[in-house]
This record gives structure tokens, C-alpha cells and sequence, in this order.
């Protein structure tokens, strides 16, 4: 440590003490260097005539010296009492500088702590339902996720803190509901889940990973058959090729045609698409961007177009005309289609399956038929996973290994098809 020290004999370093006062403190007549005051306390004047004041000590034969705030924000009286509480800690055989660091670094977790595990429930829910109501598409759903939270999981769950809930908490609230009511407990569940994610992306509690969500559905149980659960009608994966040459087959228009398979192949809903806009994808039509206000999350989803994908929007471009705007499938008046274009085409195919159901054909391809990773399925079809997850399938290598899997699935739809006709339409 640099500076000019005052000579001063070592028993006297010892036995002396107070040698200053608040008016030498004060006094800019001091020179640059060390002033004792007793008991290993220093007032440390630097070249500029700054004040500060120093303590030192030995520890374990270690001198070391410990600073103990500037001579503007502790007075005499003050460094003195601090220097007393560190020499307290010396006899102990504590280090104070390492006391010191420590209890700030304690501090901090505590805020952290604070942060994290201070909000209740009930108040993330409030909180999510008042940042994203403004992009749900009626006052309607927004009611429901309000009503179905107060009728079943804010007596439960409402007033415990995120980070104090647990899986016995989460099936108070949904077990007396899970097979009578089996459709609302489903949404619930979903809801509270979405919930998690959204404390956790505000750092209010650490999310639970996809295993926990599986346990509280293990955990609740039930005869699937007893819970009665409406599932969408999914066509088997193998038959999806035969369906589209039906669809291409049909007497639809070509708009339509390609609409329908645009969906399949992409595992989207059918609104994403019938409200698809040009300005959403790139100029080679390798990826599109769904805007966050046309997902049902709220999130933007990005999604790597398949070869097969790709040469139906060239089709769709050259159908293009001037009354279509910025609308990729617009119906003759320049509007978008209503959602019953695909079900009105399917009855009259007569095929027993809803344009929903192809998204669960293609999840449950990808469980049977490829080694595609969970979390890479779940991302294709924009369902809500954590956080972590949702930043690595967001890099591009992660783009790209989506791209393999619905180059994948196209070629596996149309290996399928009774005859190649279609793929050449």
C-alpha cells in the first residue's frame, strides 16, 4: 500500500490510541499519507485531499488492511465504533474483510431471495391476464381464464407465494374437478402452468420442468374413458398422405387446396394460416413468422418452411392478385376464409377427421416413426415449454434441425399417398 506513513514507535502503535479529533480530522492542513488514531485505525489522506479512513490488522502473522469508509460519510466517533466491531471479529480469529464480503454477498441473495419467492399466485395470475388480455381475440376467453382461476385454483393457491407451491398444492385444486368436469380441469391445469411460466420469465420462481407437469397428470389419474375428454378427430399419421391427394383431388379451389396442406405440413392451426400475411415471411419463403397478437400463446413462433412448404407458397404467389392485399389465402371478396373451409371440405371428402387433429397426427408421428427430441416437437407445434428451452430451439442451429424434421414429415406424408399425382400439383 502506498503512502507516506508517520514514524511511530511500535509499542506506542500499541498503547496510544485517540490521537486525533474531529478538528485534525477536518483539517485540510494534513499531508498526504497515513494519520494514527489508535488501535490499528488510520485517517488515509490522499494526494487530492481526499479522507478516508483505514484499519489495519494482523491475522494468522497476515497484515492486512481494511478500509472503513470515506472521513465524509463517518464522522470520528463513527470509524472508531467500526474499527472496534472488525477488532472484535480479529480476536474471534474472523477475518472482517471476509466477514464483510460475505454479508454483502448474503444481502444480495436475500434480495434476490425477496424477488424471487415474494409474489403470490394470485398475483402473477392478475398480472399475466392484465399484460396479455389486449391480445386475446375476445373479452370472452378473458373472462374464462379469470373465472376458472377464482373458482378453483385461487382458493387453493391464491394468496402462497410461487416458490412455496407444490404438486400436492396443484392437485387440491384440480383433483375434485378432474373427471367430473374433465374439459375445464384440463384448461385449468393448462392455466396454472401458464402462469408458472410467466413468474418464471419475471423472475418471481424458478419454472418446473416438463417431468413435474407429467407427475401431476400421473399423480391425478383417473379412467381416461371415465374423464370423458373431447379430443379433436386426428387422422392416423400413415393415412395424412391419402387425405391431402383426396383434398387435391377435390373440387376446391386451388387456394384452398394448397391451404390445407400449407397447414398440415406446418402442424399449425388452421387460423395461423387462413390469417397467413406475405410481410410474415422471407423473400425465398424459407421461414415464417407468426406475429405474437395470431398465436394463442401471445409469443411470436418461427417456423422453418419444408421444401414441400416452400413450393406451395410459390403456387400460392402466382394466385396472387390485387384485391388479396397482404393476405396469403384470401377468399374471393379479399377477406380471410372462415374457419369452416377445412371442415366443409373434409365432410364433403367424407373424412372423419377435424383440421386440428392433423397437429396431433404429426406429434404422434414424431413419437412412433422419429428419434426427434420432445422439446422439439412441442416447440414445432408453439406449445408452452420453459424458458431455457425456448432459448436454445430459438438459435439457429435449432432452426435447422426443425427444418430437417418437417422436410421429414413432408416426405413421409406423401411416401404414404396411394400414387405421387398430387405432389406434382
Amino acid at each position: 500500500m502506498g503512502g507516506n506513513y508517520q514514524t511511530i514507535p511500535a509499542a506506542a502503535a500499541v498503547t496510544r490510541h485517540n490521537l486525533l479529533n474531529d478538528a485534525a480530522v477536518r483539517s485540510k492542513g494534513k499531508a498526504p499519507g497515513y494519520h494514527l488514531d489508535g488501535h490499528g485505525l488510520y485517517l488515509q489522506v490522499g494526494e487530492t485531499g481526499t479522507r478516508s479512513w483505514v484499519l489495519r490488522y494482523t491475522l494468522n502473522n497476515s497484515r492486512r488492511e481494511m478500509g472503513l469508509g470515506s472521513a465524509s460519510d463517518f464522522g470520528l466517533a463513527e470509524a472508531r465504533e467500526r474499527a472496534r466491531e472488525a477488532r472484535k471479529l480479529v480476536a474471534e480469529g474472523v477475518d472482517p474483510i471476509a466477514a464483510r464480503r460475505q454479508a454483502k454477498d448474503e444481502r444480495a441473495a436475500g434480495i434476490a431471495r425477496q424477488k424471487l419467492e415474494g409474489k403470490t399466485f394470485k398475483q402473477c395470475a392478475l398480472e399475466y391476464i392484465e399484460e396479455y388480455s389486449a391480445d386475446w381475440k375476445n373479452a370472452k376467453h378473458g373472462a374464462q381464464w379469470l373465472n376458472t382461476l377464482t373458482t378453483y385454483v385461487f382458493p387453493k393457491l391464491g394468496a402462497k407465494r410461487m416458490s412455496d407451491i407444490d404438486k400436492a398444492d396443484i392437485l387440491r385444486a384440480i383433483s375434485p374437478i378432474w373427471k367430473d368436469k374433465a374439459e375445464t380441469a384440463s384448461r385449468t391445469l393448462q392455466r396454472i402452468r401458464i402462469v408458472f411460466n410467466y413468474a418464471a420469465a419475471k423472475d418471481h420462481v424458478q419454472a418446473p420442468d416438463a417431468e413435474f407437469w407429467t407427475q401431476v397428470k400421473i399423480a391425478l389419474g383417473g379412467n381416461v374413458r371415465a374423464r370423458k375428454v373431447k379430443h379433436f378427430a386426428s387422422c392416423p399419421h400413415s393415412q395424412v398422405g391419402r387425405v391431402l391427394q383426396r383434398v387435391w383431388e377435390s373440387t376446391a379451389t386451388d387456394r384452398v387446396k394448397i391451404a390445407f396442406e400449407f397447414a398440415v405440413l406446418n402442424a399449425t392451426r388452421s387460423g395461423e394460416v387462413r390469417g397467413a400475411r406475405w410481410s410474415e415471411f422471407d423473400k425465398s419463403y424459407k421461414d415464417w413468422t407468426i406475429p405474437g397478437e395470431r398465436m394463442k400463446s401471445g409469443r411470436p413462433h418461427r417456423i422453418p418452411l419444408s421444401k414441400r412448404a416452400q413450393k406451395l407458397m410459390k403456387l400460392a404467389e402466382k394466385l396472387r392478385t390485387t384485391t388479396d392485399g397482404d393476405l396469403v389465402f384470401a377468399n374471393p371478396s379479399g377477406k380471410p376464409y372462415s374457419d369452416m373451409v377445412f371442415t366443409q371440405l373434409l365432410k364433403r371428402l367424407k373424412e372423419p377427421f377435424t383440421m386440428h387433429g392433423f397437429r396431433s397426427s404429426f406429434r404422434v408421428w414424431g413419437s412412433e416413426e422419429t428419434q426427434y427430441a420432445h422439446e422439439l416437437m412441442e416447440f414445432a407445434l408453439a406449445h408452452v415449454v420453459t424458458d431455457q428451452t425456448v432459448r436454445a430451439y430459438a438459435r439457429s442451429d435449432m432452426l435447422e434441425k426443425r427444418r430437417e424434421m418437417m422436410d421429414s414429415w413432408a416426405n413421409y406424408i406423401w411416401q404414404h399417398a396411394p400414387t405421387a399425382t398430387a405432389t406434382e400439383s
